[in-house]
């Protein structure tokens, strides 16, 4: 998770043993997908940027390239070196790379471009990419489709803080529109989607809810509250529940 001075980003601090522990990984589809598009293989240098504690990172340093991660977050860049030891991991947001112009061949942001002070972000991703190089930004949505989920977006709204009511429900448009506009830096965005299902149990749903920012920033009592609720919803379903994901990626590449 990039920039720790947004006041929620902060939360993943106090849960990044959990956080690497309850939240998955991504589809292979998707993975495959970056792999072919942003050229990841031996001999390419990769930058994945609020790399957390690696879930993306892990699946870059299998494609053979030289994988750099960044992460500012103290808690979470030691889970990231003990899970990812071959990266190099680095102590810095997406705001200020410390790498020089034209260094990497691709760069990547799972389940974290959200966080980054776009307008310096930005053009800070494309001064270290080479000319014509890509970007992949991939999230894992909870799948609205699924009953399950719509249940579970009903017990944590009163922990949504004000603005991000909508945020985790759909994140490719708001970035398509918002967060590059009409810069001339980079192209037009190629989309992709996957679905993928874990089956959970009480104590899994938990921890992954948990994990959620906002969640592990609520008050003890209300978070208690709710982690009770979901083992009953849980229970209600025999002690089991298929946990339904949609993801949703994207790629661009650099305007020469």
């Amino acid at each position: 998770m990039s920039d720790l001075q947004h006041p929620d980003s902060r939360s993943f601090e106090q849960v990044a043993e959990l956080y690497e522990r309850a939240r998955p990984g991504y589809p292979d589809a998707i993975l495959a997908w970056f792999a072919e598009r942003l050229g990841l293989r031996g001999g390419r240098t990769v930058l994945d940027l609020g790399a957390g504690t690696g879930k993306l990172t892990r699946a870059l340093v299998a494609t053979g390239a030289e994988v750099i991660a960044l992460e500012p977050g103290d808690e979470m860049r030691a889970q990231l070196q003990g899970a990812v030891p071959e990266a190099a991991v680095l102590a810095a947001g997406a705001e200020a790379i410390p790498l020089p112009d034209d260094s990497v061949d691709a760069v990547t942001a799972g389940q974290s471009f959200h966080w980054f002070r776009v307008d310096e972000a930005v053009p800070e991703i494309r001064r270290v990419l080479r000319p014509g190089a890509g970007l992949g930004l991939v999230w894992n949505m909870r799948d609205q489709d699924d009953e399950l989920q719509r249940e579970i977006t009903d017990l944590i709204a009163p922990f949504v803080p004000p603005g991000r009511e909508g945020e985790g429900l759909g994140m490719t448009e708001f970035f398509r529109q918002e967060a590059f506009g009409e810069g001339g830096l980079f192209n037009r965005f190629e989309e992709r989607q996957a679905h993928f299902a874990e089956e959970l149990d009480a104590d899994m749903l938990v921890g992954r809810i948990s994990s959620i920012s906002f969640i592990a920033a609520a008050a003890e009592e209300d978070r208690a509250g709710l982690q009770e609720t979901l083992r009953e919803l849980v229970s209600a379903r025999g002690g089991r529940v298929d946990f339904r994901y949609l993801t949703e990626a994207l790629v661009t590449f650099t305007v020469a």
